[in-house]
């Protein structure tokens, strides 16, 4: 595997400030984590199927750091992030008698990243994590800015904490390994920085999307690291989603109510932030703020990207209403208004509320 220069990202936080690392083979670079705070214990947490690909190799690397190297491996997917199985996780850092030192790192997708987070902000109520994201999801997107948390059977991520990492490893690597689906997945988070943030990134990812679909090294060392510039830039200003950072869920409303409607783990996340944003690229559209030229742009890179671009039926009965019901449990909501992210001109984004008859015609458009 060809050697690349590792490439670095600053997250500004004052003293929570931390660095994303960029690069290949990182999981076997012992420099990446010999700038840790010292303790004598880590624990390892990843999920059924990563843990076989790369568990050994980062216990291999840590065990040079720490006296012992704890591991827990979870089951995979969104259905099992859950209080349950954060439990499993305390249960194990307690079996080892863990101290306040003891390090968590997450080795794996946006789950086990989330929820090794949040498992870290609660005991002893707060020891240090490192986020080492195997999947380009993560990558791009849920390991860098602190979001931590679990599900709840009414509502996506409504139970967790804003508790920042160490440190990000992002080891391309790995993306190797990754399914198709989980690529395209990936993808969506991806091409979500563009219309809210950088039309010259979108426009570099149209150009270039086939080069990612293929896996092309520099292609996807590029993406990450674009990616996370543009995420470092919106949580540097807003940590805890006062504002600005809200437009970093373009497309996350409606993809939440489809993750739910259909059960968690249907749908990967981001297949339903995929969809989601096509439905967020309409409601624009139909309230003005990007012409049908732009929505098709969107539209097309989202399929290009082998994402759904129809949305699903969730209730025969009355699929709309069980649509707004779902958007109603949304951390964005205030006072029961469903708030959207929608794209104001090509670039740029902003949260606001949408009449209800507009949102009901995004949704039975989309569903058609």
């Amino acid at each position: 595997m060809t050697m690349h220069p590792v490439q670095s990202v600053r997250i500004s936080l004052a003293e929570r400030s931390y660095d994303i690392s960029i690069g290949t083979d990182l999981l076997s670079a012992t420099d990446q984590f010999a700038d840790l705070p010292k303790a004598s214990a880590a624990l390892i947490v990843s999920n059924e199927t990563v843990a076989p690909l790369y568990l050994s190799r980062l216990q291999a690397t840590l065990s040079l750091s720490y006296r012992q190297v704890h591991t827990v491996v979870l089951p995979d997917g969104e259905a099992y992030k859950h209080l349950d199985t954060l439990n499993t996780i305390f249960d194990a850092l307690l079996a080892h008698h863990c101290d306040r030192k003891t390090t968590l790192f997450a080795l794996g997708g946006g789950v086990v990243g989330d929820m090794t987070g949040f498992a870290a902000a609660c005991y002893m109520r707060g020891v240090p994590f490192v986020q080492v994201p195997t999947t380009l999801l993560a990558q791009v997107d849920s390991s860098v800015g602190g979001k931590t948390g679990i599900n709840h059977v009414m509502g996506k991520n409504m139970i967790g904490a804003f508790y920042q990492p160490l440190k990000v490893i992002c080891d391309l690597g790995t993306l190797q390994t990754l399914p198709v689906r989980e690529l395209s997945a990936g993808l969506a988070e991806v091409i979500k920085y563009g219309p809210i943030a950088d039309m010259e990134f979108f426009v570099w990812i149209e150009d270039n999307l086939d080069r990612l679909l293929s896996r092309d090294a520099s292609a996807l060392a590029h993406a990450v690291k674009r990616s996370c510039e543009i995420k470092a830039w919106v949580v540097g200003q807003d940590e805890r989603e006062a504002g600005l950072r809200a437009i970093l869920n373009f497309g996350h409303t409606f993809g939440h109510a489809i993750e739910a409607g259909l059960g968690y783990g249907q749908w990967l996340h981001g297949e339903a932030v995929g969809c989601g944003m096509v439905m967020a690229a309409e409601l624009s559209h139909r309230l003005g703020g990007i012409d049908a030229d732009f929505l098709a742009r969107i539209r097309t890179l989202v399929a290009r990207a082998g994402l759904p671009v129809t949305a699903p039926i969730l209730d025969s009965t009355n699929n709309v209403a069980r649509y707004m019901d779902l958007m109603r449990v949304d951390k964005k909501a205030e006072a029961g208004e469903i708030k959207f992210v929608v794209i104001q001109k090509p670039g740029v984004a902003a949260v606001q509320g949408a009449p209800d008859a507009l949102v009901h015609a995004v949704i039975q458009a989309a569903c058609a």
